[in-house]
């Protein structure tokens, strides 16, 4: 009998537990997130708009928007905006340009 009430008390103590990452695991993970965006970026310079957007894990995503300037001479160091989604289980991160978030310039 007190096997049994042991075992159950531990269940329960181990099943109540939080699970949570430490700030230096989501400061790494970051980290990660960034320099896999980065590169994959089309833009030079890129630089990430505020921060990511951190999607349940049944959804295994990561968004960052990134900001930068176009390396293509034809667009003389316009200003360009990219969202990167980066697949937490392959390690992977993919890109779209999304100037269209900025609101165009208004036009006298």
């Amino acid at each position: 009998m007190k096997t049994t009430t042991l075992f159950f008390l531990s269940l329960t103590a181990l099943a109540t537990q939080a699970h949570a990452s430490s700030p230096d695991a989501w400061a790494a993970y970051d980290k990660a997130v960034l320099t896999s965006c980065t590169k994959a970026s089309g833009l030079k310079d890129a630089k990430p708009v505020g921060t990511a957007a951190q999607f349940d894990d049944r959804v295994g995503y990561t968004a960052l928007l990134l900001q930068g300037q176009y390396p293509q001479k034809h667009m003389k160091g316009q200003q360009g905006t990219e969202l990167c989604l980066y697949n937490k289980q392959s390690k992977t991160a993919y890109v779209t340009e999304w100037d269209s978030i900025r609101p165009a310039a208004k036009k006298p």
